[in-house]
């Protein structure tokens, strides 16, 4: 990544007008705090809203440090503008957010289980709680950390999955490009004291396109009274605002996160990176995933500009999987949900529809 493109200040994007709106408060149908992982170390409470009242269950996996608010512009899109199909599950996951952030080893394949004990709970209601009565009707896409538990719960629960997306992720993190002493430096590099438009300019460079940083604003804002559930900005505001460019949106989604301190800590945040650090598939393993999701209802993609997880990550995994479809986009980073965020839903919607085809309810 380019490490002279100017990220707006911390300091001038708090002054933003739109600053007090980037967070977009759109009421879920349901909300709570669910327990999981009774007798795993458990019970801790995870942090859940569900959005929409459509029979198609879409359920979304954020990545490392995000909060369910990451994907605000998925959840407006099918929990809302298209409420009547989609019944949208967004959730923090252990260590962030509102959730429990217990002090203990977490790992992929534990956080997958805490989705399943969270889909199969009666507060959620997606799956039956028997393996038996179940059958498949999820439709599961990952980013990041969160393709990594996406893959674990594709391993344990087959069964279940209805179509799979596998967003910017890897069977496992390893040193494609760099030599064993340039991976623990820049190891360590995350963990050195920096200051807060050092730390945010960073990440955003790591995980957006060069290209995409520095244009207009480009978010779809939600419009106040377009439909039941979206509800005026907090404070008084009326409406929405916009900000002078991508990456200062992300600077202030970011701040908001960051400012709130009992959501958002190092330690969680240590305790995911572990989780993604170490997981781990074999090409054993995801050939036997892949066997039986179908590889008919697997979407793999990852961007040529992905500066947190390398285009060879993905490579592999899809040349693993063999999904039916395999994506290697050019000139996208990391985070596809917001660098293109009409194409990402339009394709969401599509692999919808392929599962709910494969399944017979279309």
């Amino acid at each position: 990544m380019d490490a002279d493109l100017k990220i707006p200040t911390v300091a001038e994007t708090l002054k933003h007008p739109a600053f007090p709106t980037a967070i977009w408060n759109l009421e879920p149908n349901r909300k709570g705090l669910c327990p999981v992982a009774e007798g795993r170390g458990g019970p801790l409470n995870i942090h859940y809203e569900i959005h929409g009242e459509g029979p198609i269950k879409l359920v979304f996996i954020m990545g490392l440090g995000g909060l369910l608010t990451g994907w605000q512009r998925q959840t407006l899109h099918f929990g809302h503008h298209h409420r009547e199909k989609y019944s949208v599950l967004v959730f923090d996951n252990r260590g962030v957010g509102s959730s429990d952030k217990p002090l203990m080893r977490y790992s992929s394949s534990e956080m997958a289980r805490d989705l399943y004990d969270l889909v199969t709970s009666p507060a959620v209601g997606f799956l039956p709680p028997s393996p038996e009565s179940q059958t498949r009707c999820l439709h599961i896409v990952g980013i990041s950390l969160g393709g990594m538990i996406a893959q674990e719960f594709a391993c344990l629960f087959p069964h279940t999955i209805s179509s799979l997306s596998l967003c910017c992720t890897a069977p496992a993190i390893k040193n494609y490009s760099l030599t064993w002493l340039e991976n623990i430096k820049s190891r360590i590099g995350m963990l050195m004291p920096k200051s807060p438009d050092e730390s945010v300019a960073g990440v955003a460079r790591q995980i957006f396109a060069r290209g995409w940083l520095p244009l207009p604003d480009d978010a779809d804002l939600p419009i106040v009274g377009e439909t039941p559930k979206l509800l005026p900005p907090p404070g008084g505001r009326k409406e929405y605002g916009k900000f002078e460019s991508n990456a200062q949106r992300f600077v202030a989604q970011e701040m908001h996160k960051r400012m709130d301190k009992s959501r958002f800590g190092l330690k969680g945040f240590l305790l995911q990176l572990v989780a993604a650090g170490w997981h781990n598939k074999s090409e054993e393993q995801l050939r036997e995933m892949a066997d039986g999701v179908g590889r008919e209802r697997i979407l793999v993609m990852h961007g040529t500009e992905d500066g947190m997880i390398s285009l060879p990550h993905g490579e592999v995994l899809m040349s693993w999987v063999e999904p039916a479809r395999g994506l290697v986009l050019e000139g996208m980073g990391h985070a596809p949900s917001m660098e293109r965020t009409r194409w990402f839903n339009e394709l969401v919607g599509e692999w919808c529809e392929v599962g709910e085809r494969l399944d017979g309810r279309l």
